[in-house]
């Protein structure tokens, strides 16, 4: 029979269940299909003008019933859709999950539609003309008669609802932490599940937040790629032509479960949560310290807390953005904790054919890693055609790689100094 505790006397956390929506499309199945043939989600942006904007390209979801409607119910609609696959593939019943609920999703902000709907439905009277457009907007908002525009604006509106819909114990949790809010859910279910709060915990990652504000916020910092003609070549992380990153939209979701509650229950264990290393970094708002010492103790940090020497990982799934200051800071982590052989450790990126998915980015990535252990195939690194000599990695160039993988180390290195790193495994201790 496995060990059901963990090398710190902790129970060991397994995955039952993965849910995944990306611009690749809907579910593990088509996701994974479209990621280890290689195939981009990136494409021109519809939703909104991008006339005389710089980047004009994203990985958008648009083929989902509330892609026009709003960043709050894309994000929503997201969240519940991998939720769902999730919870079916654990075998649990979606309306009485029995866990906590740990929610990583953007800042809320009122849509621009709602805005201008509050906006014309005002009459301002003569005393009222020199009020500016916020007093206006405030003003029409005390008089509504229905919730709906405020719950969008609320944070924790989103988890509330998902916990009503899939029937989770206790008061949801919703975080965000920049790009790594989606290891940090799975960083607070399996912290829950080792306290012995609960046996299971549902973590997810969500983010439909690619609006047009987001796109002019992030160009305003000089982040994103401004690659146009040919959208699908846009992300190119670790290459020497990088140019940022490409704005994305997706989500993910894992069911958790101590060990020995899924044994217990005849669930199919898809892979282990080993290790969970999180640390701070002051040194900017946006950009990463220098010398990668915050990145570089989270890594160390997964790597303690999962028990595991630097030689006990097989596989690195980087942050891997295609900015060039976040791709030359993750490469001197890497071969700081792993030293000369990093060159030969497989370190892909799934943004590459993704993009980057914000909120949801490191849930998104664990799903995928833990796909890679399953199915034993790496995903490439796509549109690498320019090395970059500064930065020595094997990235799995353009094409998908067999391997067996019985590690990986999931990284994710978010603006504002948020760093987290996530250490798998295919099997129990």
């Amino acid at each position: 029979m496995a060990n059901l505790n963990d090398h710190m006397g902790r129970p060991i956390v397994a995955v039952t269940g993965i849910g995944v929506v990306t611009s690749l499309g809907v579910g593990k199945a088509d996701n994974w299909a479209a990621l280890t043939s290689g195939k981009s989600g990136i494409h021109p942006i519809t939703r909104f003008p991008v006339d005389h904007l710089n980047t004009r390209i994203s990985g958008m979801v648009d083929f989902l019933p509330s892609s026009s409607k709003g960043a709050s119910l894309l994000t929503y609609e997201l969240a519940e859709t991998a939720a769902q696959e999730a919870m079916s593939e654990a075998a649990l019943d979606a309306g009485d999950f029995g866990g906590p609920l740990f929610l990583a999703s953007p800042p809320v902000e009122l849509d621009w539609s709602e805005r201008f709907s509050l906006y014309n439905s005002d009459k301002p009277n003569n005393s009222d003309r020199h009020d500016s457009g916020a007093e206006r907007l405030l003003r029409v908002a005390r008089g509504l008669r229905e919730l709906d525009i405020f719950e969008t604006t609320q944070f924790g509106s989103i988890a509330d609802r998902l916990a009503d819909r899939f029937g989770t114990r206790g008061l949801p949790i919703t975080l965000s932490t920049a790009c790594a809010s989606g290891a940090t859910a799975i960083q607070l279910g399996v912290e829950a599940i080792r306290r012995g709060e609960c046996d299971r915990a549902l973590s997810i990652g969500a983010d439909g937040s690619a609006t047009a504000e987001a796109l002019i916020r992030f160009s305003l910092l000089s982040a994103l790629s401004t690659h146009n003609d040919i959208p699908e070549k846009a992300s190119k992380p670790f290459s020497k032509d990088r140019d940022g990153f490409v704005l994305a939209e997706g989500s993910g979701a894992l069911v958790l479960e101590s060990l020995e509650a899924a044994l217990a229950r005849g669930a199919t264990v898809l892979g282990i949560l080993r290790g969970c290393g999180e640390k701070a970094d002051d040194f900017h708002r946006t950009r990463s310290k220098p010398d990668g010492s915050p990145a570089i103790a989270a890594v160390r940090a997964a790597l303690a807390d999962a028990g595991l020497s630097e030689d006990g990982i097989d596989y690195v799934n980087a942050h891997g953005t295609s900015t060039p200051e976040n791709d030359k800071m993750e490469h001197l982590s890497l071969s700081t904790v792993f030293g000369e052989r990093i060159s030969a450790m497989p370190v892909s990126s799934n943004k590459s054919m993704i993009g980057h998915t914000l909120s949801a980015a490191g849930a998104v990535e664990a799903a995928f890693s833990l796909m890679t252990m399953r199915e034993s195939v790496i995903p490439p690194t796509i549109n690498y055609d320019n090395p970059d000599p500064a930065i020595v990695l094997d990235v799995v160039p353009n094409t998908k790689r067999n391997a067996e993988v019985g590690t990986v180390l999931s990284n994710s290195f978010g603006f504002g100094g948020q760093n987290t790193c996530l250490v798998m495994a295919r099997e129990p201790v």
